[in-house]
């Protein structure tokens, strides 16, 4: 058995191999970049090598660098993880000719596979069902359009060395095909320094499902079923689940040999998906296969209570799979959303920050099946795969996720329930993230009703984005009691002038609240009841009896209207973000003390208050300023901010421009007091 590894890559995989490495006593090397020198995955690993600075292209990317951590460590094989050099077939050969162990596919599989053209004409004469179209070497255009008009409009134009969703187009008209062609050669030798194409015929709603394989270096080789990934955006999996909701014990079968023919045909070992298109009829045709561990492989791991990441390391040091495909069962439904930190409704642009919170209820890291219970006496209910910890940054050197969410039912119905729950628990203060978006996908019609298809989320646009509501008066309420539990617990409890009780001598008090969110502002009027039983809360021309019950931490417990409500209410500056077990708002508190106390002598340094990106810049380098002038203008949590000067002064300097993202605490501008 192989005894030492070292884990090629970062984040959630490779924390994710580490946690089986260490239950199998093979010890494990971390590598690392600038930006990742405290990261979860470095400590996952018993020991670890720093490879280069932040971009990948001087780190992860370097697989000279980490071929020699791995033999000055004494390692004996490397586990490339996903992305990065996963599917590199020079690298794989270069760790074979270092006497190293690829933890993955041979070289040439990976070749076979890397080009869409030669994979289709191997696909072909392996008896793998094809979509309609044209895999060959001849790139006229002239050619090329006479195919497509030959399949039959639309049809998908597609870089034959592409992936990911680039170098992808489709036309629906032969007019427009020559216009079309040029687009995708441009993109496809951009993108991969190739611009060979191959033309397809383009189906109508069709679904993604992919069929996980296994083979061993003794003959063996089996699937461990299916997986439907049809919920995409821009080409790219957002929520994927197994079983497929709808797949026959037939269509089953015949997807799963199919895929197994696959493998077979390029002499595959180790993990690997075959993906296919479906119909919505139930017909099936081969896309590509990828020769590594899928980000989405929990799923499969859920509902067969196998670890995969176990069964490649016993291939990779020459062992038989550990099951038959008869010994192989289904046991349950599991789904898994992506959480990211992205902005859905700005085109899901990636958020950079800090996480400040990250908080879950009711999950487990990554709990391992016991190797003699079955299948079904497994699963958590839930189980979160991530590479980062409360207090760690988003950077924006790699990709921007948070955790994989996975949940686990005796069926789908079950698994929906489950998802909803851990979505609506999951707490992320500091950035942008998708979670509120992937819960009303979840619980969308299209999806809680298994009405698939890779156009689900731009056929459902309106339903899964919204217009701004205004914030309830639960939320109101919470942020309020938030505010004034603040201040009470900041005044000093020996002078009584500080108190912030609400005592009058002749009325009672009276406070004027002012927050805005997407929806816009909102004034609430409070009244404090002299008797001690709370305030009486005047918003929307409504009238509500509010007490605070109870508090701790962030944790609140109000009585509203003579309802008992729980909720944590996170204050990040002028930010309070309220998470009530459905559900995160965000509010902006008008505070107006927020400034108070500030000298007039205060400047030098300008920072932003929160993670975001400038989008106006109103000063000039070198120009005086009044006092309260807006110098810049931020964009942060879905709101503008202005930062504006704090006195008389000069700009000395500028040090970012539009468009540019900021960390929280990072200076802007360089200010000088007159």
């Amino acid at each position: 058995m192989i005894n030492k590894i070292l884990i090629a890559n970062r984040g959630e995989i490779a924390c994710r191999v580490a946690a089986t490495a260490r239950r199998m006593g093979i010890a494990t090397v971390a590598v690392y970049s600038d930006a990742d020198a405290r990261a979860k995955h470095v400590q996952a690993c018993d020991e670890s090598v720093h490879l280069g600075p932040a971009p990948a292209k001087e780190s992860y990317l370097r697989g000279e660098l980490i071929i020699a951590a791995a033999l000055a460590t004494g390692a004996q094989a490397i586990h490339p993880g996903y992305g990065f050099l996963s599917e590199n077939a020079d690298f794989a050969q270069a760790c074979a000719d270092a006497g190293l162990v690829f933890i993955g596919p041979p070289a040439s599989a990976i070749r076979a596979m890397g080009s869409k053209s030669a994979a289709k004409a191997l696909m072909e004469k392996a008896a793998v069902p094809l979509v309609p179209g044209y895999h060959g070497e001849r790139q006229e255009g002239a050619f090329l359009r006479g195919e497509a008009d030959r399949i039959g409009y639309p049809v998908l134009l597609k870089a034959s060395a592409g992936g990911g969703g680039k170098g992808m187009r489709v036309v629906e008209r032969s007019e427009d095909f020559e216009a079309a062609l040029a687009s995708c050669k441009r993109e496809a030798i951009s993108s991969f320094g190739d611009d060979r194409v191959l033309v397809e015929k383009y189906l109508t709603r069709p679904r993604h499902v992919e069929i996980q394989v296994f083979a061993d270096t003794h003959g063996n080789c089996v699937y461990l079923f299916e997986r439907d990934c049809s919920v995409q955006r821009r080409h790219q999996k957002v929520l994927e689940e197994a079983p497929a909701p709808g797949m026959t014990p037939q269509r089953r079968a015949a997807m799963g040999e199919a895929a197994v023919a696959a493998a077979r045909a390029v002499g595959y070992v180790g993990a690997g998906t075959v993906e296919f298109i479906a119909n919505q009829d139930g017909s099936f045709y081969f896309m590509e296969m990828n020769t590594r561990l899928q980000v989405e492989h929990p799923v499969t791991e859920m509902i067969t209570g196998q670890d995969l990441v176990e069964w490649q390391l016993r291939v990779a040091a020459g062992q038989a799979l550990p099951l038959r495909q008869d010994e192989l069962r289904i046991a349950g439904h599991a789904i898994e959303a992506r959480i990211y930190a992205e902005n859905p409704e700005k085109g899901f642009l990636p958020s950079i920050g800090t996480l400040a919170r990250l908080r879950t209820a009711g999950a487990v890291e990554f709990r391992l099946h016991e190797a003699d219970a079955p299948p079904s006496a497994a699963p958590a209910a839930v189980r979160i795969d991530s590479g980062v910890r409360e207090g760690d940054a988003i950077s924006p050197f790699y990709d921007p996720m948070i955790a994989k969410l996975i949940v686990w039912g005796a069926d789908r119905d079950a698994a929906l329930r489950n998802m909803a729950r851990a979505l609506a628990q999951y707490q992320v203060v500091g950035l942008a993230t998708n979670i509120g978006f992937l819960q009303r996908l979840v619980s969308g019609a299209a999806f809680s009703q298994a009405d698939l298809d890779t156009g689900l989320i731009e056929r459902h646009h309106d339903a899964l984005f919204p217009p701004p509501a205004p914030p309830s008066v639960e939320t109101l309420a919470f942020a309020a009691a938030a505010v004034l539990g603040q201040e009470r617990s900041g005044a000093d409890a020996s002078d009584p002038w500080s108190s912030t009780a609400g005592w009058r001598l002749n009325g009672a008090l009276t406070r004027t609240l002012e927050f805005s969110g997407e929806a816009g502002k909102t004034r609430l009027q409070l009244a404090y009841a002299g008797d001690g039983s709370g305030w009486t809360l005047h918003a929307d021309g409504a009238t509500h009896a509010l007490r605070l019950e109870s508090s701790g931490d962030d944790a609140l417990g109000l009585s509203l209207d003579g309802r008992s409500l729980r909720a944590d209410v996170v204050r990040e500056g002028e930010l309070l973000h309220v998470f009530d077990g459905r559900a995160q708002r965000t509010l902006h508190y008008a505070d107006p003390m927020a400034h108070a106390g500030h000298s007039e002598a205060e400047g030098g340094r300008l920072t932003a208050p929160m993670p975001g990106k400038i989008v106006a810049v109103l000063a000039q380098k070198g120009s005086s300023v009044a006092k309260g002038a807006p110098l810049l203008i931020m964009e942060a949590m879905k709101m503008e901010h202005t930062i504006a000067a704090p006195a008389d002064g000069i700009v000395q300097d500028l040090l970012y421009a539009v468009g540019d993202q900021v960390a929280e605490g990072a200076q802007l501008l360089e200010f000088k007091t007159a």
